[in-house]
Formats: C-alpha cells, structure tokens, sequence
C-alpha cells in the first residue's frame, strides 16, 4: 500500500495526540508500512520538536509537545476580556488561518467575559497551550460555580437541571448584559467544549451535537475547557446560520439532547421529566429533540411533549432526531392522538 509522506507524518502526529502507547505498531498498521518505516516517521517528529518520546523499544512513549504557551491569573475587577484576548491568547494563534481566529477570537473573549460578568470570583485564571494539531484555551474562577448559580437563578431542584438549561441555549442569569447565546454557540463552534464545576462536568463536541453530563470530582468555581485543531475548516459564520432564521437573523433553533434529562440513569417517563425538558422552549421556533443515548421513553412523558405541548405552542416546531425504535413508536402513538383529537374537534 502506498502512502504519501504528508498524509503517514499526519496519521503519526494524530496517533500520538489519541494515545502515547504503542504507536510505532499502530502506526505500521494504519498506514501499511512496515514496523521500521513507521518508525523512520516518528524519529523525524521527534527531530523536528513536534513531538517528544521517552523510553525505549517497545516501551516508548510518545506525546505532542507544546509548541507555544502563555499563562495568567487576571485580577476579575476591572478586567475587559479583549485585553485578555490581545495579550496572552491572539498571539498564539496569530499564524492560524482567519476562520480558526475567528473562533478563537469569539470563544475566548465569551468565556472570559462570562467569568468576569458572572461569577463574583477574585481572579480569572487564562491559560492557553498549541501543540502541531490542536490549541486548547482555559478559563477558570474559583466563585460560586455556574451550575449552582443557574439552579439559584432559575429556582430548579437539582444543579443537574443547569446542564440540560445550558445546552437549550438562550439562559442568562443576567438578561440585561448578556443574550445567553455565548455557552450554545461556543460550544458547537469548538471540536471539544467542557464545563466542570463541583461535582458535574457538562461536555459538548459538535459531532452530531452530542453533550454528556456526568459526576466529577470536586472542582471549585468554574472551569472551561476547549480545544480546536489548528487547522479547522469550520467557520463560525456557518455555526450561527445552522441556528439562525435567514431572514429575521434571529437566533431561533436549538438541538436538546434528552440524554441530559436522564439523571442516574433514570428513565424518561413522567409529564413532569417532559415538563422540563420543554421549559423555555416558547424562546424558540424550531427545537430538535435529540434521543440519542435514550432507549425508551414513557407515554405520558410522549404524550406531554408531542400533544399537549404541540397543541399548546402550535407555532414551534418540535423535530425529533436519532430515535431508537421504541421510542419512535411512543411518539408516533402521542402524534396521533393529538391529530386525532384536533380532528375530532374541528368536526365538532
């Protein structure tokens, strides 16, 4: 099998950015070469300072190096977020193409004001690292912690129900300065987007705009975390407009994930669950209700979000997506009983 030298030395810095073991081997594999080739590639990497190895034979261990990094703790009183932007993040990225600035630009001074607008913390911590595939940004606070300061906001049960609010899109805590766009957008402009605070973690990648909540160990404050390739083809004028109606250029659709909803596992069978899920989904005209992750869900649960909801808000359009089977039938069985019963009373 034939391989070209810039696609193997590219496989190479992608192996070694998934997993720092065994690399030589996977390497050979994935690029049909020999074991001796392979390893012809990833010396060079490690000649040209584009990675580092340590170990021997079998045992060696490679890893991306950091190619560029800057740090620093922000006193939060005072502090604009593009002072931070053209200080310690711009010039890491400065060589990148305009589209991967552009996100960059937009997703750091978003986090960043977040931290400054919001959290009541002393410091804001920004720290920035690239390596030859990727660039990751940090934010960090030590203040209240956005999910808990969410639930106060909001009055919810439980810190949890602050991730499924985020992931709608359009939450504020502080309507007068803030739109509550920056969390959505940024998250699906970025290859990887990460929230931990206490004890949740909220991660978001834009492949079919999965988001996984989950336990974690006690973090103080907020912390952001997101990654970029540095090469990315994706432009943040296309991630607005996949959200965006085309002629009131308004932010008008959003992608829930009902995986969010499902707290310990717990199945999603009550009107109250449903009743959740669909708050503050008169903010929008178009919302997809992603199932992924769901394998069945109860019928009043289906009933209250796809007849009694839909009757209610007939100018939304409620979409679901990536149903397993039995979950499709549920919701076949509310539609049309909802259609049933707006017949029945047109007849009337």
């Amino acid at each position: 099998m034939d391989t070209d030298k810039p696609s193997l030395r590219r496989q190479a810095l992608e192996l070694v950015g998934a997993d720092s073991h065994r690399v030589g081997t996977r390497l050979a594999q994935s690029g049909g070469v020999s074991r001796q080739v392979a390893n012809g590639y990833l010396q060079a990497l490690v000649r040209d300072g584009l990675v580092d190895a340590e170990g021997t034979t079998r045992a060696r261990v490679y890893r991306l190096k950091t190619l560029a990094e800057a740090s620093r703790r922000y006193p939060r009183d005072g502090l604009q977020e593009d002072l931070v932007w053209r200080e310690l993040v711009s010039p890491v990225v400065a060589r990148f193409a305009q589209n991967v600035r552009d996100i960059w630009h937009y997703a750091a001074t978003e986090m960043i004001n977040n931290a400054i607008d919001h959290s009541g913390a002393a410091d804001v911590l920004v720290e920035v690292r690239k390596n030859e595939l990727t660039t990751e940004v940090l934010v960090a606070d030590e203040g209240e912690g956005i999910f808990v300061k969410i639930q106060r906001a909001l009055d919810l049960h439980d810190p949890r129900e602050a991730i499924l609010e985020l992931a709608k899109g359009k939450l504020t805590t502080a309507p007068e300065q803030h739109t509550g766009e920056g969390i959505f957008f940024t998250s699906r402009a970025l290859d990887f987007f990460e929230i931990e605070s206490h004890h949740l973690r909220f991660s978001h990648a834009p492949r079919a705009d999965n988001a996984i909540a989950e336990q974690a160990a006690d973090t103080p404050g907020t912390r952001v975390c997101m990654r970029l390739a540095n090469d990315s083809p994706r432009v943040m004028r296309e991630v607005f407009d996949a959200y965006t109606d085309p002629e009131e250029y308004t932010f008008d659709k959003t992608v829930v994930p009902l995986r969010l909803a499902q707290y310990e596992g717990e199945k999603l069978v009550s009107r109250s669950q449903a009743k959740r899920v669909a708050h503050r989904f008169e903010r929008f005209k178009r919302v997809e209700l992603d199932f992924a992750g769901v394998s069945d869900i109860g019928q009043a649960f289906a009933d209250e979000l796809f007849r009694v909801f839909v009757a209610a808000h007939p100018t939304i359009r409620i979409t679901p997506i990536n149903t397993e089977p039995a979950v499709a039938q549920m919701i076949r069985r509310a539609v049309a009983a909802g259609a049933a019963k707006a017949g029945n009373g047109n007849h009337a």
